[in-house]
């Protein structure tokens, strides 16, 4: 019997190296290549769903949408190198009062590494590979690459992915003439995108746009 799991703890532990290696070796051709899937659009897909999404690169994405994304998702951006320590203590204190894994404290980094490798499922254990799939993003991308691809990857409706698909369908028009409103709108609706899509009205959808609004100006982005 002891060596019977002993077996299963070496086949787990292999499986999770093989995972790593390809995981790393997706980021090292995402580095330079358009990201156009990811696991939330695979389990979409999975599900019979149909995707919206088209790539655009950093340059093609307004200012504002940039500024939006890091006023609301993640102030210290720039400066942190994946994790904001100061976010995950009080994350970790809300969910102790609580009892129950209610707040993540994720930085931009960790959210895109979840999107982009794991599943929405809260458990500690998914936390621990998305910090581990999170030092490799920020050691392999730099931060406009990161900010970039969040943005090109991210949920904002049923099947709609990627801050150019969204411009495109609650705006009519690219990401890069997204004005300040339309950005802070549309970032805002990432907490929740399936309901807000059909509930653009919702006060909580607009309390939260003005409340990214005041913060955009001082939003700093990445200079590399």
């Amino acid at each position: 019997m002891m060596n019977f799991f002993k077996k299963i703890i070496w086949l787990g532990g292999l499986l999770l190296i093989c995972f790593h290696i390809l995981v790393g070796g997706m980021l090292l051709v995402w580095k330079t290549q358009p990201v156009n899937n990811s696991m939330f659009m695979l389990l979409h897909r999975l599900q019979g769903g149909s995707i919206q999404q088209t790539w655009v690169d950093y340059d093609e994405i307004s200012k504002s949408a940039k500024q939006a994304a890091i006023a609301s998702e993640d102030a210290k951006f720039i400066h942190h190198n994946g994790f904001d320590f100061d976010g995950i203590e009080q994350a970790i204190k809300k969910n102790q009062n609580s009892g129950e894994i209610s707040a993540g404290g994720s930085t931009i980094s960790q959210q895109l590494a979840k999107n982009l490798f794991l599943t929405s499922h809260r458990s500690y254990i998914r936390k621990a590979e998305e910090a581990v799939i999170t030092v490799m993003i920020e050691q392999m991308w730099d931060k406009k690459r990161i900010l970039a691809v969040y943005l090109n990857t991210a949920e904002f409706g049923n099947g709609i992915y990627g801050i150019e698909a969204a411009a495109q369908h609650y705006f009519n028009k690219p990401a890069k003439k997204l004005v300040r409103e339309e950005s802070a709108l549309l970032i805002s609706m990432l907490t929740n995108p399936k309901y807000y899509q059909n509930n653009m009205g919702s006060k909580r959808l607009r309390n939260k746009q003005r409340i990214i609004l005041r913060r955009m100006r001082s939003a700093k982005l990445p200079s590399a």
